[in-house]
């Protein structure tokens, strides 16, 4: 780098102003112009094939960098529709578990309902036995007083 520096000055100091002057009102520099530099050769390039290709690698450019911005959409939109995916699942899961667990209650509700029905007509059953033997009993009590009245 230093050399090229050093080189560029050497040139700079060899031209006469009449070729820099020159060279402000022809701005087309000699075709195939090249320069020597202690031991590097210079070649002059074509201005308008070198415009030519650096807007053709801007243009790569441009275009890689779209392509990179359409692919990394491409995948934060595929990221985007799985999270939604598993929010959907997740919320069916949800919704199915409390489904299961309501009719699993309402089920339970009604089998202690039910239950609770057959043991209270068991029991009115019962008393109801109960009390025809206790009516059976207080007959047979009056009759047995009246049979003691009768004979006594």
């Amino acid at each position: 780098m230093a050399s090229t520096v050093s080189a560029y000055k050497e040139k700079m100091k060899e031209l006469s102003v009449l070729s820099l002057i020159c060279s402000c009102f022809y701005s087309q520099p000699h075709p195939n112009t090249i320069y020597q530099y202690g031991d590097m050769e210079v070649k002059q390039l074509d201005k308008r094939a070198s415009g030519q290709s650096f807007e053709e690698l801007q243009k790569r450019l441009e275009a890689a960098e779209e392509r990179r911005k359409t692919q990394e959409a491409q995948v934060l939109k595929q990221l985007a529709e799985r999270r939604e995916h598993e929010r959907e699942v997740l919320h069916k899961a949800l919704e199915e578990n409390n489904n299961f667990s309501r009719l699993a209650e309402e089920k339970l509700n009604y089998k202690m309902e039910l239950s609770k029905e057959i043991r209270e007509a068991h029991l009115a059953a019962l008393r109801e036995r109960l009390r025809e033997k206790e009516l059976h009993a207080a007959e047979v009590r009056r009759n047995k007083e009246q049979r003691e009245e009768m004979s006594g």
